[in-house]
């Protein structure tokens, strides 16, 4: 058993554990402490090892807090409450404990603590949170405490940033309007009596604290009308204090309040909705996107807003709500900073869905961020675990577009390197081929390289290199062939065209590659080809054909010298000793399959090929198969002794002469 260091020995953790596996003769209470007490400090390492090791596990965090905050351990306590908001969005409740808690530690850290209300009203909205906020300000600021003017600013501008986040919060937003007339009247008491023009610029000032309220539709209005019309017999006008009714309200006053009242009774139902505690979490999810469909009717996006940052603070790792919440806001608020800082909460809160960091790095490019900022989200975007491998490709196919919008368009603010882009390529290739390889996406991720550096950086060389390095890990691809082609075709390369042909046309691909290469060969040669290289084209080569058992590929070399179509065939074993010069299989069940009289042939082959060509006399089965007429006689046929057509033993010879032979053009 290994022996603890001093430091280990000493903590009161380790402490408090050695006492109570020493002094287990102690009173029944005292025991009983103890063991408690060291079941909460074992629980408390179990925790601490959890979180190091795996820090983005949520509620291992969560749970770790308590567990220190119940233990007093203030030190520990600040740096697990750090490490986690670098990582995830803290409850509002959270919040409110960590100020608390700091603020009953060390009451002079006013900067510290304000610095943490900041973070909190950041990550979701809280009316009680934007309170607790407001209070502390007016409490522990010595500049609002003492009315100054610097402070009465101050105080004013975080009033507004409160109503602006919370003043239209249906349900809670007249607690922010009062917590603001509160403050407002504070100052009035504190100007000189004799100072009329203050105290009537302080007494308006109020008044329309008290009209702004009353014109958004919000719980309790009847009694902000009450409290209102009280306040102003305060100031010596007379009002009947205990009527609803709008007597002695100026008129676009009582105008604003029904036009509220009526948007309230409006929205009465859908509160009540989302609010129950008697329905689901999935029930109060649809009742959420019923009020924002009926929101979203109305067409104030201010209020809009506030209701998705209602829905996603209440359920904050739905995907669909910040997908819904981010795409309005793109589409309809374009406030580049609102949406930014949206986004980063998004991301933060549902880290797992690709699609909202590439709706985050479009953002961002909308709002003209800097490339230091973008490639800041795009390295962050990448440290995430997605469902599907294909959101990586989407995200470096994103960044790549950025760059290349950027870096093309005339008149941008910052000059880009076109190195960027080849940079983003190649991490894209080496973070992606290992999972991609031999996809079309693989394939589409190099052709947009490769005409990048083609048509944007002018680089042949380099455009040719892209589609060389796909070919080395991916050549049985056929499109990856195609795609090297298409780049020589749109460049007006005809010769280098036909050249990759020619390489790829002896390679074996998967499924019916093989045969579409003869294809797409023979329309090249029509379409650009003289009437000699179409010819040459037509004369579709050798086959190799694996079969399943050597049964199956007795049957077939019985088919020799058999028409198919009007042509005359050629099929007999592959020499498996010829592995490597020729067809390169690996097994004894191979034939090779001619035409006769063709001076022109390939090699086809796959192990997940399609059913076998067949007509009326002639079919081949096995796991691979492919048979092309041709026109020539085998190779090594011979004339024993002037024996008949039908005597005749027609036997090529190796795999490799006959590649050989058929090849020669």
């Amino acid at each position: 058993m290994a022996e603890a260091s001093d430091s280990e020995m000493g903590s009161p953790e380790n402490e408090a554990l050695i006492s109570a596996a020493q002094n287990p003769s102690s009173s029944d209470s005292d025991s009983d402490s103890d063991v408690g007490e060291a079941e909460e400090l074992l629980r408390l390492q179990t925790l601490e090892s959890e979180v190091s090791s795996d820090p983005s596990k949520y509620d291992a965090h969560v749970e770790y807090i308590k567990c220190l905050r119940k233990l007093g351990e203030i030190e520990k306590l600040r740096e697990a409450r750090e490490a986690m908001s670098a990582l995830h969005p803290l409850t509002p409740l959270m919040w409110q404990e960590w100020a608390r808690d700091e603020l009953t530690a060390r009451p002079e850290a006013f900067l510290e603590i304000e610095k943490l209300y900041e973070k909190g009203v950041f990550d979701y909205l809280s009316v009680p949170l934007w309170c607790d906020y407001l209070n502390f300000v007016q409490e522990h600021d010595p500049a609002v405490r003492e009315c100054s003017s610097e402070g009465i600013l101050k105080a004013r501008n975080l009033f507004e940033r409160a109503l602006t986040a919370a003043g239209l919060h249906v349900a809670e937003g007249s607690k922010i309007w009062e917590v603001y007339r509160e403050f407002e009247q504070a100052i009035l008491l504190t100007i000189d009596e004799n100072d009329n023009e203050a105290k009537e610029k302080q007494v308006q000032r109020i008044r329309n604290i008290f009209h702004r309220q009353l014109s958004v539709p919000l719980a309790n209005m009847r009694s902000t009308l009450l409290a209102f019309k009280a306040w102003e017999v305060e100031q010596g006008n007379v009002l009947d204090v205990n009527s609803s009714s709008m007597d002695g309200i100026s008129s676009h006053v009582a105008s604003a309040y029904q036009k509220a009242m009526d948007m309230y009774d409006a929205r009465a139902h859908l509160e009540e909705q989302i609010v129950r505690q008697d329905i689901s979490d999935s029930e109060r999810h649809q009742q959420f996107l019923n009020y924002l469909n009926f929101e979203q009717s109305s067409g104030d996006p201010a209020r809009v807003q506030i209701l998705y940052e209602r829905a996603v603070t209440e359920f904050p790792v739905s995907r669909d709500l910040w997908l819904d919440y981010t795409h309005y806001l793109d589409k309809t608020l374009k406030v580049a900073n609102v949406v930014r800082d949206v986004y980063s909460r998004a991301v933060k809160n549902c880290p797992w869905v690709g699609e909202l960091w590439v709706q985050y790095l479009l953002s961002l490019e909308r709002a003209h961020a800097s490339e230091r900022d973008i490639s800041t989200v795009f390295d962050k975007s990448l440290q995430c675990t997605f469902s599907r491998f294909e959101e990586y490709l989407d995200l470096f196919l994103t960044r790549v577009d950025g760059l290349r919008r950027r870096i093309s368009l005339p008149g941008q603010e910052e000059v880009l390197d076109y190195a960027l882009i080849r940079d983003a390529f190649q991490y894209a290739s080496d973070y992606l081929s290992p999972h991609l390889k031999c996809t079309d996406d693989l394939v589409r991720l190099h052709a947009y390289w490769a005409r990048l550096e083609l048509n944007l950086n002018k680089d042949l060389v380099a455009a040719r290199g892209v589609w060389e390095s796909l070919l080395k890990n991916s050549g049985s691809m056929f499109g990856a062939w195609q795609g090297y082609i298409a780049m020589e075709l749109e460049a007006g390369h005809i010769n280098e065209a036909r050249s990759i042909y020619k390489r790829c046309y002896s390679k074996r691909f998967a499924g019916t590659g093989s045969e579409d290469i003869c294809h797409s060969w023979l329309r090249f040669e029509r379409e650009f080809g003289t009437l000699e290289d179409l010819e040459h084209a037509v004369r579709k080569g050798l086959a190799y054909v694996d079969f399943s058992d050597d049964a199956h590929l007795a049957a077939a070399v019985a088919k020799n010298k058999k028409m198919m179509r009007g042509k005359k065939l050629s099929i007999a074993r592959s020499d498996p000793k010829q592995k490597g010069k020729g067809a390169g299989h690996s097994n004894d069940q191979t034939g090779t399959v001619g035409e006769s009289d063709s001076k022109e042939s390939g090699q086809i082959s796959s192990s997940k090929a399609p059913q076998a060509r067949r007509d009326d006399n002639f079919q081949l089965k096995g796991r691979n198969t492919f048979a092309v007429p041709r026109n020539v006689r085998p190779l090594g046929w011979i004339d024993k002794k002037k024996k008949t057509e039908e005597e005749t033993d027609e036997m090529p010879k190796s795999n490799d002469e006959f590649r050989k032979m058929l090849l020669k053009s």
